[in-house]
């Protein structure tokens, strides 16, 4: 398994390599041209120089928007940088790609980053160039909750609840797009860049009034005359410079974290273990165990008198529910509880009568009732502690069949759900292999308010897996044709199942999900202890731990 994961992990770098260059070279070259920087040449400006910037959602919009000539990276850089030391969430147009337009995957991957910043109570810098919503989609971009208008109501809601937003217009902004500058706190705007509702042709053709760019929404007209922005600046580079002399200017926000005590830290098992450790492949098994050793910080503690190096991580009813591994860890010097998936056959003890106990086999990656009730009593009690829970996914759902409905596996399943959906503190997640169903949901999956969610490459997410699937659907469209006379013969069959295979395939890839901002991260596996770090560095900024918890009715 080590060499497939890490080809399969290759492949996906070389296809984030080219996602990363936007519109391409001729449209990095013609920004360039206007004496502008690209949105990631900025970001890179504008975040301190020893720290690290954690994107998010570089493959929304992969594959997608074919019609357009594509959107890579839905024509907009987010993710979680430092500036002065303090994190923020950075959102920078990408206008090499389509002058920086709003398609509809845009408007969901700004809105996952406000959201994850009002979350964490995070910052946020708005680096704007774009020419607004891309016109021959905007039924999709322009009038729903989860559109175009939602960003705005994020500005004016963050504002109003103290989060500090900061925007500079380093380009054109233009129409309804405006408006989410004007609703931060801070607005800079450079000289060449564009600030209106209607550019110079819309306003000839609505009022018939002939006017320059400048005197419609340049920069001077809005220094000198509308007094719409605070700061006019010459170039790109003086602008970044005084966004992050500004940021220098609130009142201390630093998280406190000894650096020298953080360089000390390390995980108990080589990073580069998981590679050898993890696996897909049917039928065989893997210890999730050995993964978290890969992930959490080294502890001692006594064994036998003697004092032994082994992970940070103490495992949580580790006798009981064996499917699903819980426990209280360090990752980064952060306390946290992980929830994980089983990927090895384990022993269950039975109630039994005179004979004693009885014992069965728990399959690998299934959630079974006494698994579901000891997450939802260790969920419950990370609420307590006011600390982040980790989810780790690889599972086919939980566990069917008469005997696992008679043990109460709906009732189980639902306490968990109730339990995670209703937690107070930060949920993270990391997809290792398959998340089906509702074992996705239990999980943490998208619906429930995940704080970050990274996958690593080659999992998979989908209501159930391929070989379930398409045998269900290939029925049903064989059903349907049969229906209409037509005869189905074995070579009609197995096309079907082919074609069947080949779309539920490609939709369970997770480069499908990440398209469709199900997953906010694609990451390298060895990469994996170091990410959960910066999410968790992200949530102990700002989180509002004075929230209470309490869950709603829970069938026991």
């Amino acid at each position: 398994m080590s060499d497939t994961l890490k080809s399969v992990t290759g492949e996906f770098l070389e296809i984030e390599g080219r996602i990363a260059l936007g519109g391409g070279s001729k449209a990095i070259e013609r920004q360039h041209g206007k004496g502008r920087l690209t949105a990631r040449e900025r970001v890179e400006l504008l975040v301190d120089k020893d720290s690290e910037f954690q994107e998010f959602g570089l493959w929304a919009a992969f594959n997608m928007y074919q019609e357009a000539g594509g959107a890579p990276g839905a024509g907009v850089v987010t993710g979680i940088g430092c500036v002065h030391g303090v994190r923020h969430m950075i959102i920078a147009n990408d206008a090499t790609v389509k002058a920086g337009a709003f398609f509809p995957m845009t408007c969901k991957k700004i809105i996952r980053a406000q959201t994850m910043a009002m979350m964490a109570r995070l910052p946020l810098i708005y680096l704007v160039d774009s020419a607004g919503v891309f016109l021959p989609m905007q039924e999709d971009v322009f009038p729903d909750t989860d559109d175009f208008g939602r960003i705005f109501r994020n500005n004016a809601v963050m504002s109003a609840e103290g989060i500090p937003q900061i925007a500079a217009i380093m380009g054109f902004c233009v129409a309804g797009g405006g408006y989410l500058p004007v609703l931060c706190d801070t607005l800079l705007m450079t000289e060449g860049s564009g600030l209106y509702l209607a550019g110079q042709a819309l306003v000839k053709a609505a009022i018939g009034q002939d006017v320059s760019d400048e005197d419609l929404g340049g920069a001077a007209m809005h220094s000198q005359i509308s007094g719409t922005i605070d700061f006019r600046e010459p170039t790109d580079e003086a602008c970044l410079e005084r966004l992050r002399s500004l940021v220098d200017k609130y009142p201390d926000r630093k998280v406190k974290v000894d650096e020298a005590e953080r360089k000390r830290l390390h995980s108990h098992r080589d990073v580069m273990d998981v590679y050898d450790i993890f696996t897909d492949s049917p039928g065989e098994q893997y210890d999730v165990k050995e993964i978290i050793s890969c992930v959490v910080d080294t502890g001692a503690r006594t064994v036998d008198g003697e004092r032994v190096l082994g992970p940070d991580f103490d495992e949580y009813k580790a006798e009981f529910g064996e499917s699903l591994v819980c426990g209280y860890a360090k990752i980064g010097g952060h306390a946290c509880g992980i929830v994980a998936n089983q990927g090895k056959l384990t022993e269950r003890k039975m109630a039994g009568g005179k004979a004693g106990p009885g014992k069965s086999a728990n399959m690998p990656r299934v959630i079974y009732d006494d698994s579901a009730d000891k997450a939802a009593r260790f969920i419950m009690d990370c609420n307590q502690r006011k600390i982040p829970i980790v989810f780790l996914h690889d599972t086919t759902g939980f566990m069917v069949g008469r005997d696992s409905e008679q043990a109460g596996i709906i009732r189980s399943g639902a306490k968990m759900v109730n339990a995670m959906a209703n937690c107070v503190v930060p949920k993270i997640v990391v997809i290792l292999g398959g998340s089906f169903g509702a074992g996705n949901y239990a999980m943490c999956g998208r619906a429930f308010d995940q704080f970050v969610a990274f996958a690593w490459p080659g999992s998979k997410c989908a209501v159930m897996g391929a070989g379930s699937a398409t045998g269900v659907l290939a029925m049903i469209e064989e059903r349907s044709r049969a229906r209409k006379g037509e005869e189905i013969d074995s070579e009609t069959h197995q096309a079907i199942l082919d074609a069947v295979a080949d779309s539920y395939n490609e939709q369970q890839d997770i480069r499908y999900g990440a398209a469709r901002g199900w997953v906010d991260r694609i990451i390298e596996p060895h990469m994996t202890r170091e990410e959960l770090i910066g999410a968790l560095d992200g949530a102990s900024q700002g989180w509002d731990y004075s929230v209470g918890f309490k869950t709603g009715v829970l069938q026991v």
